[in-house]
């Protein structure tokens, strides 16, 4: 598999300067429901918030959720006539090409070209992955950066990093999603020596101080160093973060002039959520900046 860095080469103007190449932060999670399109929603809006220039990528092109999120954006500051920061969009859509090899070599090429218009334009790319186990998919995490990997706080969400025993709660093995994010590590090692720093996230969490809440708690806390990822705290199991889709907006918004929502205290203790996540993530050139948020 070509890196992105080797297929630019291939194409960009002759030129001793190589410019500087922005960090991908892939969202990924091969079950769909656990919030990935809402965090990589999140996760642009605070990075552009915070004045940097962020492309982001949609690589569920059937169901497009990142880009109706920001497509409903964008008719929100239209209808409003708001100021509110937006990234550059691509959308890759399914290859039409029935022969298997020729489709996977269709997306390939056209995700690439996508990421190359990208990745020297802009301080962060976001890559939003599908919620399956698709070549899409398992491309995208090998372009990564930062992976962030949301997770529903279940035990059925957690199934997708390791099998855990019913009665002494023991992980017996990693899941066939922790093994893929494994050798997609490896072979990005081998082509750039770059390790990819794996952080899941624990989203829509309980309010209540339930058994199961501790028992994820402590059971991700031995699985982090098992397969070497970086637990990170996530949001709250809110309706806010449903009902602000329609609109294309994020905790970040809900304070800005014209949008026409009043802040409470949820909202308050959300966009608190947000600033831990995204302070998590040691992201290059943010120190100080997350406080801003």
């Amino acid at each position: 598999m070509s890196n992105v860095t080797v297929t630019v080469e291939e194409t960009k103007a002759d030129t001793d300067e190589q410019p500087t190449r922005a960090h991908i932060i892939v969202v990924g999670n091969a079950k769909g429901g656990s919030g990935k399109s809402t965090t990589a929603m999140h996760v642009i809006v605070s990075l552009l918030s915070l004045g940097f220039k962020v492309g982001a990528i949609d690589l569920d092109g059937k169901q497009k959720t990142l880009g109706r999120y920001l497509e409903n954006r964008q008719n929100f500051i239209n209808k409003k006539d708001l100021d509110l920061p937006m990234p550059s969009l691509k959308v890759i859509e399914p290859s039409p090409k029935k022969n298997m090899d020729e489709a996977q070599t269709d997306e390939r090429a056209r995700f690439v070209a996508a990421l190359q218009e990208l990745v020297y334009s802009n301080n962060f790319v976001v890559v939003d992955c599908p919620g399956a186990d698709s070549f899409i998919s398992k491309l995208g995490h090998s372009f990564a950066d930062t992976l962030l990997t949301p997770m529903n706080d279940s035990f059925i969400d957690l199934d997708l990093l390791a099998e855990v025993n019913e009665t002494s709660l023991e992980v017996e093995r990693p899941s066939w999603y922790s093994e893929m994010v494994w050798e997609q590590r490896k072979r990005r090692a081998l082509i750039d020596q770059h390790k990819i720093d794996w952080v899941v996230m624990r989203n829509r969490l309980s309010h209540t101080d339930a058994h199961n809440k501790r028992h994820i708690e402590k059971i991700l806390s031995k699985l982090a160093s098992r397969i070497s990822f970086r637990p990170a705290p996530g949001f709250g199991e809110r309706v806010i973060f449903r009902e602000l889709f329609l609109k294309g907006l994020t905790m970040l918004d809900l304070n800005k002039k014209g949008v026409g929502i009043k802040m409470s205290m949820s909202h308050v203790a959300a966009r608190h959520e947000l600033r831990h996540l995204i302070k998590s993530l040691n992201l290059p050139g943010l120190e100080e900046k997350v406080e801003d948020l």
